[in-house]
């Protein structure tokens, strides 16, 4: 059993001694450390329907369970939007515009003085940023300032996406200027070793793997609905194909439908669902009738939607990590991918879910084709997908997370931090600005 106490002590770094307020952790193991006060800055979070808004959630939920405090900065959902608080949870709101392409979503302006007026009165032990945008560059500028240690998530594959909206001419662009926001920062988190690869050959540096948790209480086999079935026109026999995700361009759902296709040309009875919404939806449905579309599905409802289907297909080739395949494996389903991403990292071919063995249009539909065909094959994936889902508790991943920012603050530690006297904290700014 955990247990979390306050203490007032001296604290003695080198030469210098200060006062420190602050919390013990005693963990089950009797590892013994601070909370912190850490400043999260985003984007996008809840209720904003996406895999950085979910999985930064869960990290903050866990770091406040164990007894850190969060002052988050993300900027306003809608005009009358009020910060929410709670014991170790606090909002600052900001002014945001919408994502020329990705309208759904916000990006915070810049907020630079706003910033170094907040955390000079009440200074946290680590800034984390978790998004790219206007809002978290004027928090790097800011924590730099200010001599706070920063961390930051490559969450986002915005070069990457640039290609799918007409501005694959600032693909390299904006791969420079994510490269100078990361590497200005201490540490970046990374998801999966391939990114991380991919990244640190280009240039990036400092990178740090922490891969994305599953709650597998929410996602289950168990919420399969024979009901929900029905109503897409499916039974027993029929073969459920399932996508969640965002209808957009970067996802390349073409090759999904196409996958779809073909396996209606061979197989006597199987159902394409859609869950989820995008500038590309009104197009499919108009394009594509017999495919059904379910729209934005959360909680509850999505975990029925995936569990009541079969198969997973899933083509994009632009995510870090993509959580959907997570939780379709959590979810019992024969998933189909690129090795890539996620996949890349949980899946083995043949065992747990089915790989296209090259990076092709033709493969991708070889390996849909290939667990189709072969229902032992099918039954095998799924059992052995839930198996490997077990290992990939949100809890271990905040543990991970929160092992990252003492690292950071341990090796990157400002002299104020280790207790100069305001006036020397003065001269050490004048000195070093």
């Amino acid at each position: 059993m955990k247990l979390t106490r306050r203490f007032h002590t001296m604290v003695a770094f080198k030469h210098h001694t200060f006062d420190m307020h602050t919390h013990l952790h005693i963990e089950r193991l009797g590892q013994v450390r601070p909370s912190l006060k850490i400043a999260v800055v985003t984007e996008t979070y809840p209720p904003d329907i996406n895999g950085v808004a979910m999985t930064l959630s869960r990290i903050v939920n866990g770091l406040v369970k164990n007894g850190h405090d969060i002052l988050l900065i993300r900027p306003k959902h809608f005009k009358n939007d009020e910060p929410t608080a709670r014991d170790g949870f606090q909002e600052k709101l900001v002014h945001g515009l919408p994502i020329p392409f990705y309208k759904q979503l916000r990006m915070g302006l810049p907020s630079k003085k706003e910033l170094l007026r907040l955390w000079t009165y009440n200074r946290p032990d680590i800034v984390h940023i978790a998004t790219e945008g206007p809002l978290g560059w004027s928090a790097l500028q800011a924590a730099k300032k200010l001599r706070l240690p920063v961390s930051t998530d490559f969450r986002t594959n915005f070069h990457a996406y640039s290609n799918h909206y007409k501005i694959g001419w600032l693909s390299a662009a904006i791969l420079s200027y994510l490269k100078k926001f990361h590497n200005a920062a201490h540490v970046t988190m990374v998801p999966t070793s391939q990114l991380e690869a991919e990244l640190d050959a280009v240039g990036f540096q400092n990178l740090h793997i922490v891969p994305r948790g599953i709650d597998t209480q929410l996602f289950s086999p168990h919420k399969r609905s024979l009901r929900l079935r029905e109503q897409w026109g499916a039974n027993d026999q029929t073969t459920v194909m399932l996508y969640v995700g965002r209808l957009a361009a970067e996802k390349n759902l073409p090759l999904v439908i196409q996958s779809y296709a073909m396996a209606q040309k061979i197989h006597n009875d199987v159902k394409l669902v859609l869950v989820g919404d995008g500038p590309l939806m009104a197009d499919l449905q108009h394009k594509y009738p017999e495919v059904v579309f379910a729209g934005f599905q959360t909680g509850e409802d999505l975990a029925m939607h995936y569990a009541s289907a079969d198969m997973f297909v899933f083509a994009s080739q632009t995510e870090t990590f993509g959580n959907v395949t997570l939780e379709a494996m959590a979810s019992g389903l024969a998933v189909v991918a690129f090795n890539h991403a996620a996949a890349s990292e949980l899946i083995i071919s043949g065992e747990n879910g089915m790989l296209a063995a090259q990076n092709t249009e033709v493969h991708f539909e070889m390996a849909v084709q290939a667990i189709l065909n072969n229902p032992f094959l099918m039954a095998e994936s799924k059992i052995n997908a839930v198996q490997t889902a077990r290992n990939f508790s949100w809890e271990s991943i905040v543990e991970r997370t929160e092992s990252v920012f003492f690292d950071v603050i341990n090796h990157y530690r400002s002299p104020i931090q280790i207790g100069l006297s305001q006036p020397m904290a003065t001269r050490f700014h004048k000195q070093y600005p």
